[in-house]
């Protein structure tokens, strides 16, 4: 299974996707993929098989990739303080891959129905689907 995280920012939500799924899926191929460097670093750092930044980076990822990851932001233009581009969250969308999102009530996008829980919790849950994904 090919695994792809995305994540923008400082990159602390794509660090905790990355080692929680290190850990629940170890047979796993995970490409971690930073709208901007230091979320690259960060993923990186987590155990990240490959590493990649920018948007072109994105759009060659969600071609590959079987399952995408990341925070709900990355399929809404403009999100995260403007780091996902049109191009980025149109290959998201299009991607034939699984979307796995994260939901983070911020940058002017609230999801609904979804109670308040802790960012670790959130990030378990993800990890422990795409781990029963596999078989």
């Amino acid at each position: 299974m090919h695994i792809l995280v995305i994540d923008g920012q400082g990159g602390g939500l794509g660090r905790q996707l990355v080692a929680a799924l290190r850990e629940n899926c170890p047979q796993a191929e995970i490409t971690a993929v930073g709208t901007n460097s230091a979320a690259t670093a960060a993923m990186r750092k987590a155990g990240a098989h490959r590493c990649a930044t920018g948007e072109n980076a994105v759009a060659v990822a969600c071609r590959r990739a079987d399952v995408i990851t990341g925070p709900v932001g990355i399929v809404i233009a403009d999100a995260m303080v403007g780091e996902i581009t049109p191009a980025m969250a149109l290959a998201v969308g299009q991607s034939e891959a699984v979307r796995v999102l994260i939901p983070v009530n911020l940058c002017e996008s609230v999801v609904v129905g979804v109670p308040e829980q802790p960012m670790s919790r959130l990030v378990q849950a993800a990890a422990e689907r795409i781990a029963a994904m596999q078989g």
